[in-house]
């Protein structure tokens, strides 16, 4: 761990405007990213006394090597810049607020030619709406029920395809749950207005259609339509169902979220209630470790930060009001933000009296009960990592604590489509994030020895290019010519400071995602001494010191390590034994996964395969836009010429070659030699 006194920058080189400050560790990652008023009075605190520190920012301060800062006008501009550094850089000791369970949501992929309704969980999509978070169950009736009122599509891409290449529509078309896009009964228009109407009614505007049902049906009913009257009447009660499943709260035009929070030393959990249009549609839930000592301002300006900063498309998901426990820091700066992110006004308050005082007591009750659940749960989770990892430390002699063990396996059948993988477990818990898969061929795949040779000499080489690459970056701002905070040579500072603020408020830029992160303190690998020497090897020819080896053989559990005739036996009820299987067979799981999906693609035999000169994306456009191998063989060489990518050349020479097969010749379709699944027809 470094000494902090070794890199405190002078007092007197530190500005006291505001700006955003970045600490890097000898790697060069960036660990932490924050923020201040006055970077001297704020990057002084760090070193005036370290050992006063709590726990967490004393190992931060341990742990950095470096510190820089960029100044900037005014504290809006430090926290869209925070912001985006802490997106971009993911720096392992800021604060982040994790949710506390996996919550499904309702989502209609707008952007696509025929939009669709699924359950969706996970990262947020660009041009996607989302509506909840719900539980499990109440989002599948909920989708359920309104599929009949609005027959918007919810099948899969394949299932669309296989669909309208037969000219037949799946189940859910036959029962009237679905419009059917996929064979021409409604247009792409008609079928993106059903979409939008299933949007606005989840958007909270559930009474219009519900009245514009309740007159169609009094006009079907003048018109002696009983049929159709009573087909409406059920849509009236399905809607009334979805509407009036969540409690009335707050009056029918409030759009709100409401927040709370309960804390203790180390952590805190927040909850928030999504109210639209007066009733609660959603509840969700985080829980976070205190890195610094943050006071509940500063957590809530950071919450309400990471939850409207990473929600990505936020039409219809920012309301107008925000109600929280405290008054944020900044939280006219902050209310700026959340605006621009909006494209309207949106109000930061802190309820005092009323009903939402009332739900907001509601609120916070659920977090004290979530920060105690997640305390209980974590109590014996928290034990257990740290006793494994504690034990396989002791148990072979490593100097390092074990922060990050990386584990790969390599899978094949009989030498053929030989994969490896990769994954990767920090503090005991895996980050599949970091998980990566490899294709081995050539010489490579010969046997497992050397594929497990090839797979770490990939992996660490791609380390040492990243590392090469922050060395030169850190050469080029010790000479000058990029540093924060600082003039480059040979451009005006004027020049500089427009294009710092520029790159600053610059939100909308994606982060450049990392190849291989940073590398593990111990690499396991899935087999005996040939394997473990193998990967030792590797490490060894490309220069890397500083990982260590070890192998876990499946027969007796042996623990074999680099250049050693014995294996290290670890006590059947080690915790650290378990960790090393638990990792073994997340890694083989990842592996062999892999390794189904490319032999199913190497099986698959289609009768465009004998064509000379047609790859695999020219058949891919010849099945898209005729349909089918049958529909090919019809075609003419002009009409072949009209798919993408196939010229004149290309389509005779399909005719020919179908043409020589002769007019008897037997349809062979596309199949799927593993599951025997017909393809293409």
């Amino acid at each position: 761990m470094a000494n902090p006194a070794s890199y405190r920058p002078k007092t007197g080189e530190i500005p006291t405007n505001p700006g955003v400050y970045r600490f890097r560790d000898p790697h060069g990652r960036v660990i932490y990213v924050g923020k201040a008023k006055s970077l001297r009075s704020r990057l002084n605190s760090y070193f005036a006394n370290p050992a006063g520190l709590l726990p967490k920012t004393y190992a931060m301060v341990h742990a950095a090597s470096s510190v820089e800062w960029t100044v900037v006008g005014s504290e809006l501009e430090s926290l869209q810049l925070e912001y985006t550094w802490i997106k971009e850089f993911k720096p392992r000791f800021n604060v982040v607020f994790r949710d506390d369970k996996t919550y499904p949501y309702l989502a209609v992929t707008m952007s696509e030619k025929y939009p669709r309704v699924q359950v969706m969980r996970g990262d947020k999509r660009k041009g996607t709406r989302y509506f909840g978070p719900y539980t499990a169950g109440a989002i599948r009736e909920t989708m359920d029920t309104l599929l009949r009122v609005f027959p918007v599509r919810s099948c899969s891409a394949g299932v669309f395809k296989r669909a309208e290449a037969s000219g037949r529509p799946c189940l859910l078309g036959y029962i009237d749950k679905c419009s059917a896009p996929c064979v021409g009964r409604i247009s792409p228009q008609d079928h993106r207005a059903l979409a939008d109407d299933f949007c606005a009614f989840m958007g909270g505007e559930a009474t219009r259609f519900i009245n514009k049902l309740e007159k169609q049906m009094g006009d079907a009913v003048a018109k002696l339509d009983y049929e159709h009257a009573a087909r409406l009447r059920d849509d009236i009660t399905a809607l009334r169902k979805v509407f009036e499943r969540n409690a009335v709260v707050l009056s029918e035009d409030t759009d709100a979220d409401v927040f709370a929070l309960h804390e203790d030393e180390l952590e805190a959990a927040v909850q928030v209630f999504h109210v639209r249009g007066g009733r609660i549609r959603g509840q969700r839930g985080w829980v976070v470790e205190k890195v610094e000592d943050f006071s509940t301002p500063d957590l809530v300006e950071h919450l309400l930060q990471q939850v409207y900063g990473e929600d990505g498309d936020t039409h219809g998901r920012l309301p107008r009001e925000v109600l929280v426990p405290v008054a944020p820091s900044n939280m006219e700066d902050l209310a700026k933000w959340l605006a621009g992110i909006r494209g309207a006004k949106v109000d930061i308050r802190v309820p005092q009296r009323g009903d939402k005082a009332a739900l907001m007591s509601t609120v916070r009750e659920n977090a004290e009960h979530a920060l105690r659940l997640h305390k209980t749960r974590r109590a014996g989770d928290i034990t257990v990592r740290s006793q494994a990892l504690q034990e396989l430390q002791e148990a072979l002699d490593l100097p390092v604590p074990l922060l990050r063990i990386e584990c790969f396996d390599v899978s094949h059948v009989q030498g053929t489509n030989v994969v490896a993988s990769m994954v990767v477990v920090e503090d005991g818990l895996p980050k599949k994030s970091d998980y990566r898969k490899f294709s081995i061929t050539g010489p490579a795949a010969s046997d497992d020895t050397a594929a497990m040779h090839d797979v770490l000499t990939r992996r660490f080489r791609h380390y040492l290019q990243d590392k090469s690459a922050q060395v030169d970056e850190s050469v080029l701002a010790a000479d000058g010519l990029a540093v924060d905070g600082l003039v480059a040579d040979g451009q005006p500072e004027a020049d500089q400071a427009a294009e710092t603020e520029a790159a600053a408020l610059d939100t909308t830029t994606p982060a450049p995602k990392a190849k291989f992160a940073y590398p593990p303190n111990l690499v396991v690998v899935d087999g005996g001494q040939p394997q473990v020497n193998a990967a030792a090897r590797a490490l060894k020819d490309l220069g890397v010191d500083d990982v260590y080896v070890v192998g876990l053989a499946k027969r007796l559990e042996e623990v074999w390590l680099p250049d050693s005739d014995f294996p290290v036996i670890l006590p059947r009820t080690s915790q650290g034994l378990y960790l090393l299987q638990r990792i073994r067979d997340e890694a083989h799981r990842f592996a062999i996964t892999f390794h189904r999906q490319k032999r199913g693609k190497a099986m698959t035999v289609s009768a465009l395969d004998a064509v000379p000169g047609l790859g695999a994306s020219k058949r891919k456009a010849l099945l898209a836009h005729f349909g089918s191998v049958k529909g090919v063989k019809a075609a003419t060489v002009e009409e072949l010429a009209q798919a993408k990518g196939i010229g004149p050349a290309l389509a005779n020479a399909i005719v020919h070659h179908f043409a020589a097969d002769g007019p008897e010749a037997v349809t062979v379709p596309a199949i799927n030699m593993t599951t025997g699944e017909i393809i293409e027809s």
